[in-house]
């Protein structure tokens, strides 16, 4: 093996290092800078949202026969044997040691999923798991011997060589009702009118964990530091070597030391301002994107409405016209004296079935209430869209005022986001009369 190979590999090692280091610190903040949306405030693109597992058909887990919206299972059977091994020494001679090894052997394992919805306070969105990263809870833990009836009945009956007669059974699930966070890409729906969260190619990061935002966001912050530590530690080790390998004459091994982490460091400087350039970007388009959603939603409030109007107004004159018909009718009717022959009612026959044909039911306070119904949708779309843009600006505020991203920000030209007001983003009013 040439001299300088040992020394190259702990490079190219220190280097995969930054790079792990820098990809969780990229997930980190891409989960703090994203707000968390609300179900019916969903718009297309990257979201995180918060709530409970539904299904109108859960699934039942394998193992512990619970009610859940995904599961997956294993069982696993420990073995040990011991080993036999001859081998001849440096002189000549045979030598035999025994050893013991021991190990677990997957014997069975399996898991199923489906389409669920995530509920909030304000509604439900439907959420296709498949190709998603899931960190479910754990619903089942056993080890058990023979002598137990789940050893044989929940995976294959035959044992695996030198088996020890101990197996183990393990099971995770999303437990219906279970709170839940999310992360992935809204798109769409195919069979319906509303956005679902499904895995996208583009989307960074498609999570469905049971665990808490706070929670994930410290996982990802300590595998930053662990793969930090431990390419620093590679990079000072690496120049420690080069330095023997080149029998150099120094008064100490330290100042190669040093002058790796230097070098280290200063990588890691350059990264971590690639990084946070980046992420301000991301932010500053997400802002952006959000205030598109804003003025989309008042254009659909716009247009949408005054349609609205015009439609319960059709059918409020409809209904008004067969009411009116029918009190003339039995207006003349109760006018004409008993034995006396009254007006001829025939000639209104096909008037009066055409109206009724053409609105069967005569009960416009359906269409008032579906009107008021969708006036409330309307504004509550805005708000969110408004309390969305509102809560991305501020994490984007908070990222060019603290230290040390504010001098990222400085060096990019990056301006702090105004919020919304209500005199900002409200449009001419919509009006709503209806002719008395």
């Amino acid at each position: 093996m040439p001299a300088g190979l040992p020394v190259l590999l702990g490079v190219l090692i220190a280097f995969g290092c930054l790079v792990m280091a820098l990809s969780f610190l990229r997930r980190k903040r891409l989960l703090e800078d994203l707000p968390t949306s609300k179900a019916q405030g969903v718009f297309m693109g990257l979201v995180e949202l918060k709530g409970t597992a539904e299904s109108e058909t859960p699934l039942t887990s394998y193992l512990a026969e619970v009610s859940c919206v995904q599961y997956a299972w294993v069982v696993e059977e420990h073995w040990s044997r011991t080993v036999t091994e001859t081998h001849t020494d440096s002189k000549g001679r045979t030598q035999t040691r025994t050893r013991t090894e021991s190990g677990w052997a997957r014997v069975g394992g399996g898991g199923d999923s489906a389409p669920f919805y995530l509920r909030d306070d304000t509604g439900v969105i439907r959420v296709v798991p498949e190709g998603a990263r899931i960190e479910a809870a754990t619903v089942f833990s056993e080890t058990v011997t023979p002598a137990s009836p789940l050893y044989f009945r929940k995976a294959r009956p035959n044992e695996v060589a030198s088996s020890s007669h101990r197996r183990r059974f393990r099971e995770t699930a999303i437990p219906l009702h279970a709170e839940i966070f999310l992360i992935g890409q809204a798109r769409e729906r195919q069979d319906a009118v509303a956005p679902e969260i499904v895995r996208h190619k583009e989307a960074p990061v498609f999570l469905i964990t049971t665990r808490t935002e706070k929670q994930v966001t410290t996982g990802l912050g300590r595998w930053y530091w662990f793969w930090l530590s431990l390419g620093l530690v590679v990079a000072a080790g690496s120049a420690a070597l080069w330095a023997m390998l080149q029998d150099l004459p120094l008064p100490g091994p330290w100042q190669w030391h040093a002058l790796a982490v230097f070098l280290f460091l200063v990588a890691v400087g350059l990264g971590w301002v690639w990084t946070v350039y980046n992420s301000l970007v991301n932010l500053r388009q997400r802002v952006r994107q959000g205030w598109s959603e804003v003025d989309v939603q008042l254009k659909q409030r716009n247009d949408l409405i005054p349609k609205l109007v015009q439609t319960v107004e059709g059918f409020r004159a409809h209904e008004s016209q067969v009411q009116t018909l029918v009190a003339d009718l039995r207006a003349q009717l109760a006018a004409t004296p008993p034995g006396v022959a009254g007006p001829d009612f025939r000639g209104l026959a096909p008037e009066l079935r055409l109206v009724m044909e053409g609105y069967p039911e005569l009960k416009a306070s359906n269409h008032f209430l579906g009107l008021q119904q969708a006036l409330t949708e309307a504004e509550q779309r805005i708000a969110l869209a408004r309390d969305y843009f509102n809560g991305v600006a501020a994490f984007y505020n908070i990222r060019l005022a603290i230290i040390p991203d504010r001098f990222v920000a400085a060096l990019a030209g990056l301006r702090p986001q105004p919020f919304l007001r209500a005199t900002d983003f409200e449009r001419a009013e919509v009006q709503v009369r209806l002719t008395p």
